[in-house]
C-alpha cells in the first residue's frame, strides 16, 4: 500500500478515538500538575488525598442524580477485580447474565467458578444483538452491560419485572459518564474510568443501592471465605472514609475529579448523552450511506452512542485503512481482537467533540478512494 497523506483540512484536530484509554483533555492534566506538591506524593489517609476522594464521589452522586441513600464505592483495581468482588460479596446463591460480547460473559464465568455459588444462568447472544433477562425463581443477582465495548451493542437500563427481590448490577465501564441512565433502575451500576472519565486505570467506582449495601453486610457476614482486597464490606467501610484500602492512583482521581466537574458544569448527564448521540450518529449516517460500509449492530435500537462498529466488504480491507489513519495521527480506530472482523471500532466518548467525529469521516473517504 503507497504512503497516503490525508490534507491538513480534512483530520481531526484530535486524533484520539480509542475505546480503551481514551482521550485525555487537557485540562485534565492541568488540573494533575495543580496538585504537585500538596497531594501528589502524599498520604492517603490525609484531608488532601482525602478530600480529592470526596470530591470525586460527590460529583459522581450529582452526576448521576442518585436517588437517596445511594452511595459511591471505589476500591483498588478494576472491573475485572469487581467481577470476582461481586462473586464473593454480592452474588448470595445464583445470578443470572447477559453475555452479547466480551465483557458480560467474563463476569458470568467469574461467578460460574466461584465453588459457594450454584451455576450461573448465562444469556447469550451473538456478537452484535444482544440478549434479554428473564425472571427466573433463585435467582439474586442480575447482571448484564449497559453498553458491550467489544460489540458496539447498548442495552436500556431496567430492572427485571416480577422480581423485586434481586439486585440489578449493570457494567457501565464504556457506559458512565456518557450515556444517561435512571440511577434508581439499578442497584450497583459498576466502571473503570478509562473511557467518558477520560482517566486512567487502578481503581473502580460503583454507584450503589440501599439494598445493595444491605446485601453486601449480609453476604460478608454469613461465615464465607472473602479475601480481603475483595471485600466489599472494606470497600463500604473506606469509601465512607474517603479512602481505599491500599494507596489509590491519585492521577486517576485527579483526572477523573476534573472530567466528572466539567460534565457536571456542562449541563451533567442529559448534556454528555446528547453530545455522544451526536457523534455516533454522524457515524451512523456515514456508514448507512457509503456503498462499501455498513453499521456491525443491524438493529438501531441495539447500538451505541459511545462505542461505534462499522463493517467493511470485501473489497476494502480495514486493517490498511486503520494503518493509514493511524499513520496520518487518527489512532486507535482498529475492532475488538477477539472480533475478527473487517471493521472498525471507534470511540464517541464524552471528550471527543462532535466535529472531530465528521473530520474523521471525511478522512476516512479520503483514504478510502486511494486504497488499492
Amino acid at each position: 500500500m503507497a504512503d497516503i497523506s490525508i490534507p491538513t483540512n480534512l483530520l481531526p484536530a484530535d486524533g484520539r478515538f480509542g475505546c480503551g484509554p481514551s482521550k485525555v483533555r487537557s485540562e485534565q492534566l492541568s488540573f494533575l500538575a495543580s496538585l504537585q506538591p500538596g497531594v501528589l506524593g502524599t498520604s492517603h489517609r490525609q484531608a488532601p488525598v482525602k478530600d480529592l476522594v470526596g470530591s470525586v464521589r460527590s460529583g459522581l452522586l450529582d452526576l448521576f442524580r442518585a436517588p437517596e441513600g445511594y452511595e459511591i464505592l471505589l476500591a483498588n483495581g478494576g472491573a475485572t477485580t469487581f467481577w470476582d468482588s461481586a462473586a464473593h460479596s454480592l452474588v448470595e446463591k445464583r445470578s443470572q447474565h447477559l453475555a452479547f460480547g466480551e465483557f458480560g460473559a467474563k463476569f458470568g464465568k467469574a461467578t460460574g467458578a466461584a465453588p459457594f455459588l450454584e451455576e450461573p444462568d448465562v444469556r447469550s447472544a451473538e456478537a452484535g444483538s444482544r440478549s434479554q433477562a428473564e425472571a427466573v425463581a433463585g435467582i439474586d443477582v442480575y447482571a448484564y452491560p449497559h453498553n458491550e465495548t467489544s460489540t458496539g451493542v447498548m442495552a436500556p437500563v431496567v430492572r427485571v419485572a416480577g422480581d423485586a427481590g434481586a439486585l440489578t448490577v449493570v457494567d457501565a465501564t464504556s457506559a458512565a459518564g456518557g450515556i444517561d441512565f435512571d440511577a434508581s433502575q439499578t442497584d450497583v451500576y459498576y466502571f473503570s474510568p478509562q473511557k467518558n472519565f477520560a482517566s486512567d486505570g487502578g481503581i473502580w467506582f460503583a454507584l450503589v443501592s440501599p439494598a445493595a449495601i444491605e446485601r453486601i453486610e449480609r453476604v460478608t457476614t454469613s461465615g464465607r471465605y472473602i479475601p480481603e482486597t475483595l471485600n466489599l464490606a472494606g470497600a463500604v467501610e473506606n469509601s465512607r472514609k474517603n479512602q481505599t484500602l491500599n494507596t489509590p492512583a491519585l492521577a486517576t482521581l485527579a483526572m477523573m475529579d476534573e472530567q466528572v466537574r466539567w460534565i457536571n458544569e456542562q449541563g451533567g448527564l442529559a448534556w454528555a448523552s446528547a453530545r455522544t448521540a451526536e457523534s455516533s450518529h454522524v457515524l451512523y449516517d456515514w456508514a448507512e450511506r457509503t456503498a462499501v460500509a455498513t453499521p456491525f449492530v443491524s438493529d438501531p435500537n441495539h447500538r451505541s452512542q459511545v462505542v461505534v462498529t462499522i463493517d467493511f466488504d470485501e473489497s476494502v480491507d480495514a486493517a490498511a485503512l486503520s494503518t493509514a489513519l493511524r499513520a496520518n495521527g487518527i489512532v486507535d480506530t482498529e475492532p475488538y481482537r477477539k472480533l475478527g472482523r473487517n471493521q472498525l471500532r471507534v470511540a464517541t466518548f464524552t471528550a471527543i467533540e462532535p466535529d472531530d467525529v465528521r473530520a474523521l469521516t471525511a478522512s476516512i473517504d479520503y483514504v478510502l478512494e486511494r486504497l488499492s
